[in-house]
């Protein structure tokens, strides 16, 4: 399977008034072909900042890419005109944004919205083209074409976040970015939307990365998962490695705090303490504080990645040690 984007070194701040926020410190990803990669981590960890950077949305000022390239087709996205990049977006690479009730224009019809990405990338068809193409969209995410001519407070959460995902399919783009599609629906509703994806998935073999905070979508949609804290990948690795080898402390306190079916707990486990200040970042290990192996080393080392076998790698000394170095 081929690398689609790779990611290498990414670094970006925001300069404010108080002073500079780290959000995304060396952060180096890869996604494959045709394969679902789940971006995991609490709020404020950098999941969408990542997102942004890909689609070149980062706001400036105060944001800035400080260091790093984002490699997809052989070419780096940030050195891109501002002309290639709308030429992509959209249409190669495409998002789904966090809250579909902000996403879309309420004072326009559905159709009209979904016409809209597609006449941008597709100068040639004709009006009338556009429409029906549109409205194919809306089928294939389960809602009637006829409901192309209802506004968006016509539809219900789960329905507008089908239409979000039609707009985003439209151009059948060969990247997918889902920033936390399922957040504001409920349980029932999640149910069908991820499996909606997962089949849309399937039926365009679109690569897709997957942001979200719950690990149970995770298992039931990706193939590989990549923990965010702070801004840095701390472990990565196929969805088997995580959930069956977990190696970082902080990805063994994320699935320590899901309830268990099977064992009878009164509470559970939460990770103690907070995140770091994104802008007074510790010069150690970002998780030393909340971490219940941390040594003397964590506190004033900082640990690279390691390969633990296979594409398992992991951003601890503990597993270094382990492994007997750094790769």
């Amino acid at each position: 399977m081929g690398k689609i984007l790779e990611i290498h070194d990414l670094k970006v701040c925001f300069h404010t008034e108080d002073g500079t926020v780290h959000a995304l410190n060396n952060v180096d990803l890869t996604l494959e072909d045709g394969i679902t990669l789940g971006l995991v981590g609490e709020t404020g960890a950098g999941k969408t900042t990542l997102a942004k950077s890909i689609m070149r949305l980062i706001p400036s000022p105060p944001g800035k890419i400080e260091n790093g390239e984002i490699i997809y087709d052989g070419k780096n996205i940030l050195e891109l005109s501002d002309t290639d990049i709308m030429s992509i977006r959209g249409q190669e690479i495409s998002m789904i944004f966090q809250d579909p009730m902000s996403s879309l224009n309420p004072v326009i019809t559905v159709g009209d919205q979904i016409a809209e990405v597609i006449q941008v990338h597709n100068k040639d068809l004709d009006k009338k083209e556009v429409f029906n193409r549109a409205c194919e969209m809306l089928e294939m995410v389960g809602i009637s074409a006829d409901r192309a001519f209802d506004y968006p407070h016509q539809f219900s959460g789960g329905m507008k976040q089908r239409v979000v995902i039609a707009m985003a399919l439209a151009c059948n783009p060969r990247i997918l970015i889902a920033d936390e599609p399922t957040t504001a629906l409920d349980v029932t509703i999640q149910a069908q939307v991820l499996e909606m994806m997962r089949e849309l998935k399937q039926k365009f073999n679109t690569a897709t990365l997957l942001i979200t905070h719950d690990l149970g979508v995770v298992a039931q949609m990706c193939e590989k998962v990549a923990i965010m804290y702070a801004g840095e990948i701390v472990e990565s690795g196929t969805v088997h490695d995580i959930f069956n080898n977990t190696l970082h402390p902080y990805t063994e306190g994320l699935l320590g705090a899901i309830p268990k079916i099977h064992l009878h707990e009164k509470r559970l486990q939460p990770i103690e303490g907070l995140m770091p200040d994104p802008m007074d970042m510790p010069k150690g290990c970002i998780f030393c504080d909340r971490c219940k192996y941390a040594t003397e080393r964590c506190k004033n080392e900082h640990p690279q990645i390691t390969n633990v076998g296979g594409e398992h790698t992991v951003r601890c000394f503990l597993r270094q040690d382990e492994k007997g170095g750094e790769e």
